[in-house]
């Protein structure tokens, strides 16, 4: 009868296995800290520039805690903290920051208004409908964007003045609106919205006996939702003279300005992140 092997003898054949398995065990963290290195990279330098983004923004709330000598000094700290930027911002425009806020948040309503209506039932007669000289027409709405606001400035102006709108009233919005009513940036942007969206819907309504207007207003405008940010657009250069700039009370405003952007941006992120990744699928 042979006798049993040592328990010795076996252990040797027993730590092969032990030895290749430790070395997979031990090979896989070395991956999850490399994707853990380059994740925490990303987060880095993500973060860093969101940081330098955010520069601009920080230097204009410094700035308008500063005097006027101190505004021109490249400091982050003001010296001396003085509030005299912001009473000038409240006090020194005419007409007043009130107004001037009033006047902002109307003629962008009304503008955002027009343009979404304007330019949906424009964009969505180029993306969709069938008519003679439609792509002659389009083009030259698309040729409008070449002209600068510089060139289009004098004509502009002197239509206005035929039409009776321009006068020295700080509540006349008409002029204002009639010339920001409808923009081909709208057209165009509206219209390569309506291309992305199946036609199939269009089909199912004309089946349902839907003419164009119902599809359009039922169907086709409550799946674009193009939203539109405005803020104060006079009364800025009111602090830019011709010999010296008042950088304290300038950067006030422009700090009270950019608020609502933000809280606007901060609520409509949603919409805003949407309308970016829909605007790059074909239709």
């Amino acid at each position: 009868m042979t006798a049993p092997a040592p328990a010795s003898a076996a252990t040797p054949v027993s730590l092969a296995p032990q030895a290749s398995g430790t070395a997979a065990v031990a090979s896989q963290p070395v991956g999850d800290r490399s994707a853990r290195t380059r994740r925490i990279l990303a987060y880095v330098l993500l973060i860093g520039y969101a940081l330098l983004m955010f520069v601009p923004f920080l230097w204009t709330v410094v700035t308008s805690f500063k005097t006027s000598p101190d505004a021109v000094r490249l400091t982050f700290i003001p010296d001396p903290i003085t509030l005299e930027g912001w009473n000038a911002a409240f006090n020194g425009l005419s007409p007043g920051l009130i107004q001037l806020f009033f006047n902002s948040a109307l003629i962008a309503a009304v503008v955002t208004v027009t343009n979404v209506l304007l330019g949906a039932m424009a964009g969505y007669a180029f993306a969709r409908l069938r008519f003679p000289g439609r792509e002659l027409l389009f083009i030259l709405v698309l040729a409008t964007l070449m002209i600068p606001d510089q060139m289009r400035l004098v004509p502009v102006y002197q239509v206005l003045v035929f039409l009776g709108l321009v006068n020295d009233n700080p509540t006349n919005y008409l002029g204002v609106v009639v010339v920001l009513a409808i923009s081909a940036s709208s057209i165009f942007l509206i219209r390569q919205y309506f291309l992305t969206i199946p036609r199939d819907l269009e089909e199912a309504a004309k089946i349902d006996g839907a003419g164009f207007f119902t599809t359009f207003w039922r169907v086709m405008l409550p799946l674009a939702t193009p939203a539109l940010a405005a803020t104060l657009p006079l009364g800025l250069f009111q602090f830019i003279g011709f010999h010296k700039t008042d950088w304290p009370p300038l950067m006030a405003v422009v700090v009270m300005a950019t608020l609502p952007i933000v809280v606007l941006y901060v609520f409509f992120q949603r919409y805003f992140v949407e309308g970016i990744a829909a605007s790059g699928v074909k239709g």
